[in-house]
């Protein structure tokens, strides 16, 4: 398995530095997790596991919606010129979140172009990040014409219709389903899940949040993607094991620079 979106590095949460989650993954059966920034103050924990255990991680360099204010371009810079030497696989997790505030919504569409274009030059998937900002961020991708990144659409939770909008509008996007999917006030998503090619499906923790059922409540780690998975294959109608394959293929076509180990 391959959790496609963790934050195992947050401090509060992991006060190890999260080194002890990834090798608690690792014995659960994932074999590879992606570790996405989202500040200039979450860069060196994030690097730091990542320097830790870089046979088992890889890192996305970019900066959060919610980071973004009237002064976000030396923010912007300030990341990727950190990020630089760094190998990252992909730009993320960036894009619009307009459930809190609305103030910073201009700043948060141009840093998103700003970071999609970055993405364009450093021929980079991107890692969305959209919440209550569907609109906004199918305009700002749309503006990116032939150039538009490979994407995926990172922690996944609405229904059919809002899956029907981006996949019609970008047919080769995948979609980051988390541990939303195993709640039982989650039956819109199970259906957008079932409706969705499982060839576009990519699993993902997005820890420390959203542990999924049986361990909703506490704090997410990258060894329970077991959980997720075993929902979405009973949604898809497929056995586990196929599901894993299928998913762990869509995360080596989407993250083409990522060093994932080898199987036999």
């Amino acid at each position: 398995m391959i959790d496609t979106h963790t934050h195992l590095y947050f401090a509060d949460e992991y006060p190890d530095g999260g080194a002890a989650a990834v090798d608690r993954a690792l014995a659960a059966g994932v074999s590879h997790m992606i570790l996405p920034n989202v500040s200039l103050d979450s860069m060196e924990p994030l690097l730091a596991l990542h320097h830790a255990r870089p046979e088992a991680t890889s890192v996305a360099v970019g900066l959060h919606p919610e980071d973004i204010d009237a002064d976000w371009r030396p923010k912007v810079e300030d990341v990727f010129a950190r990020f630089a030497d760094e190998s990252p696989v992909a730009v993320g997790e960036v894009g619009i979140d307009l459930y809190h505030d609305t103030t910073f919504r201009i700043q948060q569409m141009d840093a998103f172009g700003e970071q999609l274009e970055r993405a364009a030059g450093l021929d980079l998937p991107v890692i969305i990040h959209c919440r209550e900002g569907l609109d906004e961020t199918l305009h700002i991708l749309g503006l990116m014409g032939e150039r538009v990144p490979r994407m995926v659409f990172h922690s996944f939770t609405a229904g059919p219709a809002e899956l029907e909008r981006i996949t019609s509008a970008f047919p080769e996007a995948f979609i980051g389903i988390n541990g939303v999917v195993t709640f039982k006030n989650a039956p819109d998503l199970r259906e957008a899940v079932a409706r969705c090619e499982p060839s576009r499906i990519l699993l993902e923790t997005d820890s420390p949040y959203l542990a999924p059922v049986p361990k909703r409540g506490r704090t997410n780690e990258s060894s329970l993607l077991c959980h997720i998975r075993d929902c979405v294959a009973a949604t898809c109608g497929l056995p586990p094991a196929e599901l894993e394959r299928i998913t762990d293929t869509n995360a080596k076509r989407l993250f083409t620079k990522c060093r994932f180990p080898q199987t036999s």
